[in-house]
């Protein structure tokens, strides 16, 4: 059969009537034409820049429907801006690194670089059924080491500026996967994002880098970003965490001041304790001398986060800022974040419904102090007041009577005048730890020296290479125990040294990775200033919103970095790397379930005799159905392959887009793709069936003489082209378009049956939109062009048609009379009365005209204003 999937199944069918060549070299020829692209256009017409990325795929060695889904987006967007006339950057590559890898290159006893380049080729393969015209030219895969080389450069440029910094800390640690996670790698419940495991707390000296210190730039530059979705900038507003408040001094005797940050100033004179964070450094000191607190931490690193345990530290108070005779016990307590302003709390349990669950948990029976109240109600003890506004009370000293609006100013200014505090802004969002104690990743270019300290691998040096290992053990990094990697001298005394061990958070990998793709070859830096400047930022960015938080935030903090160092030109976009941002929704698969047992059935035990109605095989019994997340365990999955196989990729191309919204969730139903076949078939049939005919005259320009009919023909068409190219152009309706693409066939085809309208200008239209389908099929594109330029018609295919003008007309309503009496209303042009033989004929056409026309003579025909009269008398 040839290259299938690029000779769509429907094209297939037909095109053996108009070719003597073999289906292999159609296969071939539009191998060549839809999968390189446009080729028609010269480099001088395509004098504008666009970027359209795609989020590069693991190589797990499986292309799912999902990716299908994706890169058809992605390549409709590709191919409309090729039209446009765009030089469109829309290149593809391997986000290769990882613990996947590694771990099914520990299960199968291989290499894992060997496991990731056969899947590689696998996927490849997979992306030619595709049609997706990806610049394969421009082809990075993570691992490799002359990308990765540019990874660690990136590094030491971040290491040189004071980003990159080395620090102990308590860490989070995945048991099975043996390896440390960030905390964006842990999940609400605290387990691993990948392993499941429940991630465990360890102090380790880690690899950080600084991205806190662009959060206030992250934070506020997500409000330009106008072509993101809203909640996706909500999650990263949510994460980056912005608090403005107030950073407040508790002193203690002969021990360091502890420090808090607070939203709620104004609630200061209700302060009844403060806690400390298991891991604060307060408590790392008092834990030496108190058996009990090293207890207590022991059982609470494994208590939930929010859990309301608290232990009193004996003997040891603290002094009230604005009251320095009041003193403040002192809890350890797991609830309280360590890594979260100062890792301490104060607490107001009059005042906050956590700390009131506290108190009540740890101080039972002791009142609160409450100092704020509802202006318009007495105070409500059987619970804490947590609003903002209010009035402060008899109890907080010199602020009563004050709004807390008020009352807050006033300590601000209080706490500054003594030196106990200040306006402070703080971020949620932690540094981020790179360091990963595991084999599959990149190296980190640093060479730790007793003399010199940690010293960066000279420019010269890079990459530095993973050693070749056969197979890799399941414990422990095994560059740690490869002496050959790890003794080194040092590059800046000579004198013995080690090397680091750790590898680098994959997230590195894929945080820069588009930047790499605007300058693929360049063997000196990551990516040229021009380069970079030219395409970036990426102005349609399309992939899942699972990386709303990790990917995205880390890309913008690198992006920001680089541009701030002058390594692109950033100025426009505030260093943002994307533009606007297209997250489609997932693929959801048709779910069988035993409703008596729960038990998610296999294809080959159900009966689908009746679709409507599936049952058990072997019971009988009938099954619910729902559409589910595809996974193997429920047997819900699509291969992208046998649909291709069965249907053609531009079937399968349009199905998909059809079916639903670009960001919504996808009901994956193959069943409903024999309406897009029938109407390919149907364009390829009307289309053969048009050039048959060899006596239309071709229209090269839309006529200025059309009558009425050709008129409402040509607004039709505009209108829909329009709707089309704003569809793709600016809100990204790709299912609408689909939808468009069916209505302007439909008038087209509809066109051919009216007399009044000329077969040239319904030809001149199906040129059009032979041209507007090949974003989305481009196999039947080609296909119609060549049937319509095998028939002697030629027009700039590959240009995008200009929308011209609706044109205006004036639509009269003529009475028919006939022998006196009035019969019919007839609504044609002002022009219609003008030719007496055309009214007779038309009229004679009108189903209703030949119940009183048949048959008849007509003697005589008067035609005045709106009205038409006739004389006639039977045969």
């Amino acid at each position: 059969m040839g290259n299938f999937y690029h000779c769509g199944l429907v094209a297939r069918r037909y095109f053996a009537q108009l070719s003597n060549s073999n289906l292999v070299s159609i296969g071939n020829k539009w191998n060549e034409k839809v999968l390189n692209g446009i080729t028609k256009l010269s480099k001088d017409d395509r004098n504008k820049n666009i970027y359209v990325l795609c989020m590069f795929p693991y190589p797990s060695g499986t292309l799912h429907i999902g990716h299908l889904r994706v890169y058809t987006i992605s390549d409709v967007v590709n191919r409309f801006y090729q039209l446009k006339g765009y030089n469109v950057l829309h290149p593809m590559g391997w986000d290769a690194f990882g613990l996947p890898a590694e771990n099914a290159a520990i299960e199968r006893k291989v290499n894992p670089a060997i496991w990731t380049k056969e899947n590689i080729g696998k996927m490849k393969a997979q992306m030619g059924m595709m049609a997706s015209n990806f610049n394969w030219d421009r082809e990075i895969a993570t691992c490799d080491p002359e990308y990765y080389k540019f990874t660690q450069k990136l590094f030491l440029e971040l290491f040189k500026n004071g980003y990159a910094y080395r620090k102990e800390a308590e860490i989070n640690w995945d048991p099975v996967d043996q390896t440390v996670l960030a905390n964006e790698q842990v999940d609400s419940n605290g387990k691993s994002w990948r392993s499941g495991a429940q991630v465990e707390k360890k102090l380790l000296s880690q690899w950080f880098l600084g991205i806190t210190r662009f959060a206030h730039e992250l934070q506020h530059d997500l409000d330009g970003l106008d072509g993101w979705p809203s909640h996706v900038k909500r999650m990263q507003k949510n994460w980056i965490g912005e608090s403005k408040g107030v950073e407040v001094v508790f002193n203690l005797p002969s021990i360091d001041p502890i420090k808090i940050f607070t939203t709620r100033p104004e609630t200061l004179y209700s302060v009844q304790f403060v806690t400390l964070a298991l891991d604060h450094s307060i408590v790392r000191k008092l834990k030496e001398e108190d058996n009990n607190l090293q207890e207590f931490i022991h059982r609470a690193e494994k208590l939930p986060e929010d859990s309301k345990k608290g232990y009193m530290l004996s003997n040891i108070f603290c002094q009230h800022p604005l009251d320095p005779k009041k003193t403040v016990p002192i809890f350890v307590a797991p609830y309280v974040l360590g890594n979260y302003g100062h890792g301490a709390v104060m607490g107001c349990p009059a005042h906050d419904q956590r700390d009131f669950d506290f108190w009540k948990e740890n101080c039972p029976g002791k009142p609160m102090i409450y100092t704020v109240s509802s202006a318009e109600a007495k105070i409500d003890t059987s619970g804490p007041y947590v609003s903002k506004d209010g009035v402060m009370n008899e109890n907080a000293g010199d602020l009563v009577g004050l709004t807390t609006h008020e009352a807050r100013k006033l300590v601000v200014e209080k706490l500054t005048s003594l030196g106990l505090g200040k306006a402070s802004v703080q971020f949620k969002l932690r540094d981020w730890l790179i360091s990963r104690q595991r084999y599959w990743g990149t190296p980190i270019p640093i060479i730790h020296c007793d003399s010199c300290g940690p010293v960066a691998v000279p420019d010269a040096d890079l990459p530095v290479k993973l050693p070749e290992l056969d197979v890799l053990s399941k414990t422990g990094n095994p560059l740690s125990k490869s002496d050959e990697f790890v003794n080194v001298k040092c590059p800046s005394c000579g004198a013995p040294a080690k090397r680091e061990t750790d590898t680098m958070d994959t997230f590195m990998d894929s945080s820069w990775y588009f930047f790499r793709f605007t300058d693929p070859h360049n063997k000196e830096l990551p990516f040229g200033y021009d380069n970079a400047s030219k395409f970036m930022p990426i102005d349609f960015y399309i992939g899942g919103v699972e990386h709303a938080i990790l990917h995205l935030l880390y890309s913008r903090f690198i992006s920001k970095f680089t541009a701030s160092i002058g390594m692109w030109d950033g100025s426009s976009s505030k260093g943002e790397p994307i533009k606007r941002l297209v997250t489609q929704g997932m693929v959801h698969g048709k779910t069988f379930v035993d409703s008596k047992t729960g038990r998610f059935m296999k294809p080959e035990e159900i009966d689908n005799s009746d679709p409507s109605n599936p049952r058990n095989r072997s019971t009988g019994e009938l099954l619910s159905v729902s559409y589910e997340k595809m996974s193997k365990s429920k047997y819900n999955g699509a291969d992208p392959a046998s649909c291709i196989s069965a249907h053609g990729i531009d079937a399968t191309r349009a199905h998909i887009l059809f079916q639903a919204p670009v960001p919504d969730v996808l009901n994956w139903d193959e069943s409903k793709i024999v309406g897009i076949e029938r109407w390919l078939e149907r364009m390829l049939k009307f289309c053969i069936s048009l050039c048959d005919n060899r006596s239309i005259t071709i229209l090269s320009k839309t006529p200025t003489d059309m009558n009425q009919h050709e008129v409402a023909l040509h607004n039709g068409v505009q209108t829909l082209l329009s709707s089309i190219t704003t569809s793709l152009e600016k809100i990204l309706s790709l299912n609408t378009v689909v939808s468009d693409y069916m209505k302007l066939f439909n008038l087209i085809e509809g066109s051919i049956k009216s007399s009044n309208i000329r077969e040239g200008l319904s030809l001149l239209y199906l040129q059009k939109l032979t041209t507007v389908l090949y974003p989305v099929v481009p196999c039947v594109s080609e296909e119609l062009a060549s049937i319509l330029m095998k028939s002697g018609y030629d027009w700039r295919q590959y240009e995008w048609p200009l929308i011209e003008e609706i044109k205006k007309s004036e639509i009269i309503k003529y009475q028919v009379i006939i022998n006196g009496k009035m019969r019919l209303i007839h609504e044609e042009s002002e022009d219609f009365i003008q030719d007496t033989n055309k009214v007779i004929e038309t009229l004679k056409c009108l189903p209703e005209g030949k119940k009183y026309l048949d048959d008849v003579v007509i003697k005589k025909i008067i035609t005045k204003g709106k009205i038409i009269s006739l004389v006639v008398k039977p045969n």
